[in-house]
């Protein structure tokens, strides 16, 4: 019985960059044919331009470039088959599609027909659905292969169609962001459409940053007796080989890196860590600067950019007030020294109190308040932002989703900076987080120096309360609730979208849901000002949850 070698490209493609991604398509369509004898290669969605290219769509000139580059990769594509995706204009419509090239031409193209217009996705403000479009399946190998895209997995229709057209096997490219319980949810969707069809499906998924969404890449592969393979390692790049047995209906893995651990924390430090990576490298940062302030937030932060970016591209600065204890200057010196990371020191009583003084005519007979103690932020934030100014480089922000949800961060302050790494955690999971990298202490980052401490975070750090240290003993539990019981009414009201009524039935405290809530929708404003940040939550504030800032709905 005849059998198809498969060459998965699980990489990142970025945003745009056509050129670059073309060559890179060439040069792995080439590998998987001389090097591993692939008979085709498939490659994610929109892999020419990158997922997602948003308002370039609508530029006649970027379509053109991607009409040009597929022209050129169709026309170099011999001795094996290639499954492109890409943006296909026809006029002023615009399909997503995936060409099938063979021969030195294209050999049929399928449009995808269900475009996903929910969560972070808009493809119905870009592209169009073919009335006349169907399924694709040709033959390799004397095996009838299938394709459908993505969005189109999540219905029965597309599929069904596709194997009732003769498909043995179906590929499936795609480009899915990651976010908790994203792989549980894919692994039963793939097993429920093969007890549909009776058909094996080969999954790829695209890999990397792209601004507020990580791709995570876990390809998998279904046989057609319902067993899923393990999935691919998620976030790296893979070129994966199986081999399709078309009298098993079987998949036999060749190269596949396994995924090892798709535990929750495991996930999430990845996803952070590359997501932050890929911000600063497609927007030309090599090196980042970090307010350090000896609390739990800026420890996770730093050691999210030393995993990422390496100790050497990595400064933290301390930024002592009147009101920083010794204990906060000590945690933050120790973890930098721990990492090999260079630490400054800017005192800001002199900015401070500049300011004070040229306020005093207006602030004079008011008693301080938080007035004052945001103005004490603004100052670092200043401090950092002119450094990178000066001698280049990214300002990481270290505020949490907590914060940011109830808008316990200081506007042009704490959230001064170009990217939020931990922006989609809230507080119980930066604490969670810290505790799993602490245990994963060896490998302390590319770069860092040899750390001779069983721990990336101090303990103390994880261990203290929880502070802005902008007065007198000053804790976050002055103005919030403690944060297990905030984070489980924001679990709720921000990512299940429960409402009041349903949060105080499940037994919280009604003046604490209600003084939540109030905070969440008079800190709109805020939000929408805030830095990117990696969305690994199924709600993240940005563009998968827009809110209107003025609005009367209570």
């Amino acid at each position: 019985m005849p059998t198809l070698r498969i060459a998965l490209a699980q990489f990142d493609f970025p945003v745009g960059a056509i050129a670059d991604n073309a060559e890179r398509i060439a040069s792995l369509i080439a590998e998987a044919r001389d090097r591993h004898r692939a008979d085709l290669i498939v490659f994610p969605e929109l892999a020419l331009s990158g997922y997602p290219p948003e308002d370039l769509l609508l530029r006649p000139s970027f379509l053109a470039a991607c009409e040009s580059a597929m022209q050129a990769l169709a026309a170099d594509v011999h001795g094996i088959v290639a499954m492109v995706g890409w943006p296909q204009s026809a006029g002023a419509i615009v399909y997503n599609a995936v060409s099938v090239l063979r021969g030195g031409h294209f050999e049929a193209t399928y449009r995808k027909r269900e475009l996903p217009n929910y969560a972070v996705f808009d493809e119905r403000r870009y592209f169009e659905v073919d009335p006349d479009g169907g399924s694709c399946v040709v033959e390799i190998n004397a095996i009838k292969v299938g394709v459908v895209i993505c969005e189109d997995l999540w219905f029965a229709e597309p599929l069904a169609d596709t194997v009732a057209n003769g498909a043995e096997i179906v590929v499936v490219p795609n480009a899915s962001p990651f976010e908790h319980g994203k792989h549980a949810r894919r692994d039963e969707l793939l097993a429920m459409r093969v007890a549909e069809t009776g058909v094996a499906l080969a999954y790829v998924n695209l890999v990397g940053g792209q601004d507020a969404v990580v791709y995570d890449g876990a390809s998998v592969l279904a046989d057609a007796d319902g067993t899923i393979h393990v999935a691919a390692r998620a976030f790296e790049d893979h070129l994966l080989i199986a081999d399709f047995d078309s009298a098993t209906r079987g998949f036999a893995a060749r190269e596949w890196p396994a995924e090892t651990d798709e535990s929750k924390s495991s996930l999430s430090w990845r996803a952070i860590v590359r997501g932050s990576r890929d911000y600063c490298r497609k927007n030309r940062f090599r090196k980042v600067w970090i307010g350090l302030s000896g609390g739990i937030d800026s420890a996770l932060v730093l050691a999210i950019a030393v995993d990422a970016l390496g100790a050497e591209n990595v400064t933290a600065v301390r930024l002592p007030s009147r009101y920083t204890s010794d204990q906060s200057n000590d945690l933050a010196d120790d973890q930098a020294r721990a990492l090999g990371v260079r630490i400054e020191t800017v005192p800001i009583a002199a900015p401070f109190q500049g300011f004070l003084d040229a306020l005093e005519p207006l602030f004079a007979g008011n008693a301080a308040d938080t007035a004052e103690e945001n103005l004490q932020s603004r100052c670092r934030g200043a401090i950092l932002m002119a450094l990178s100014n000066k001698f280049g480089g990214l300002v990481l922000t270290t505020g949490n989703k907590s914060e940011y949800a109830v808008g316990y961060a200081t506007i042009y302050g704490d959230m001064c900076g170009g990217y939020a790494p931990i922006k989609d955690l809230y507080k119980t999971e930066v604490f969670e987080l810290a505790r799993w990298r602490n245990a994963q202490a060896t490998g302390n980052g590319e770069g860092a120096s040899e750390n001779a401490h069983n721990w990336i975070i101090p303990p103390a750090v994880i261990e203290r309360a929880p502070s802005a240290e902008l007065r007198e003993n000053q804790t976050d539990q002055d103005s919030l609730p403690p944060y297990d019981v905030l984070d489980a009414i924001l679990e709720r009201y921000v990512d299940a979208e429960h409402s009041r009524a349903d949060i105080a039935a499940a037994g919280f405290d009604t003046a604490t849901v209600d003084r939540v809530i109030r905070l969440v929708r008079i800190s709109e404003w805020k939000r929408q000002q805030a830095a990117p940040g990696p969305k690994v939550s199924r709600r993240a504030f940005g563009r998968e949850r827009r809110y209107p800032i003025s609005s009367g709905w209570s």
